[in-house]
């Protein structure tokens, strides 16, 4: 009876061990705690409620279109989204998915105002973010995805607002748009529920906040494709403005998430984009990051991951 005794106390305190670990004790090391995939501020916050000015909903719906539209690339899938983009009192002015700053009138290069995130001493370039409660938990995990894309290949880590003046306000308004690089404050970058929510579009918006442009608003883009105004939309021709870019010594690429597709803005059905010298060459098809998108982030920032 006595060795029975033994045997049960010792089998309870192996217990008590193993299901109550020390205070002291953390479900993600200190080597995961960097580690963007196991970046808590990208966890789902609604335990904390986060908070955002606009309130709102945040129940889960019925998940509409679970397909994602596959077939369509970005440039159709906003021209779609943004048909009435910008028309609200609130809104900024928008070309194509580019938010227009007042102080500017017009989408100065980036490169010209300093609109870069600030670099950390550790290395790391923190953008802090507002989610509203408008999204169901379903689309802010598809925002959130595309925030660890970006921190898994670079230096970039998004970390949900505290204190910071500069940050990302995400919010559901009327179109898919977003200012290019950091402006000061709160930014808006717009993802309609309905219709933006999309991983391609989610990290195409992340990479204007961060500072890019479309792909064929490069500099040296006359090399690489030819702009056919004759088929473009009126009053759109702007979307294929041609801007003073650093292209940070990459080469123009085709499979960028920032390249518009062959029939961006086509008013009948033709071209508006053809690449050359090979016409027949894929564009605007990317459905994440390419290779050389990564490159770009890790330069522009100094990651000192660039290849």
């Amino acid at each position: 009876m006595s060795r029975l005794l033994v045997f049960t106390f010792a089998f309870m305190v192996l217990c008590a061990v193993h299901c109550y670990p020390s205070e002291g004790s953390s479900d993600i090391s200190a080597e995961q705690e960097d580690n963007p995939i196991y970046d808590k501020s990208l966890k789902d916050e609604e335990e904390d409620g986060e908070e955002d000015e606009e309130g709102g909903g945040g129940e889960e719906e019925e998940e509409e279109g679970e397909e994602e539209a596959e077939e369509s690339d970005v440039s159709t899938l906003l021209e779609k989204a943004n048909k009435n983009v910008g028309q609200a009192l609130d809104e900024p002015t928008v070309i194509g998915d580019i938010a227009v700053p007042t102080d500017l009138g017009n989408a100065e290069p980036c490169t010209a105002h300093r609109c870069r995130w600030r670099k950390s001493k550790n290395g790391k370039v923190y953008v802090p973010y507002v989610i509203s409660k408008r999204y169901t938990r379903r689309e802010r995990c598809i925002i959130k995805h595309g925030m660890r894309a970006i921190a898994h290949c670079t230096c970039i880590r998004f970390r949900r607002r505290r204190r910071q003046r500069d940050f990302l306000k995400i919010q559901s308004r009327s179109g898919c748009y977003s200012f290019v690089g950091r402006r000061g404050g709160g930014q808006v970058l717009s993802l309609n529920r309905h219709r933006c929510v999309r991983h391609k579009i989610v990290q195409h918006q992340l990479l204007h906040a961060l500072g890019f442009y479309h792909e064929q608003q490069r500099s040296d883009r006359d090399r690489h494709v030819c702009i056919l105004y004759k088929n473009i939309i009126p009053g759109r021709a702007k979307n294929f403005r041609k801007i003073i870019t650093n292209n940070l010594g990459t080469p123009y690429d085709y499979n960028s998430i920032m390249h518009y597709g062959r029939y961006a803005f086509s008013k009948n059905g033709k071209p508006t984009i053809v690449p050359i010298p090979n016409r027949y060459v894929a564009i605007g098809k990317a459905k994440k990051l390419s290779r050389i998108d990564i490159i770009r982030i890790n330069r522009l920032y100094g990651c000192g991951r660039s290849e």
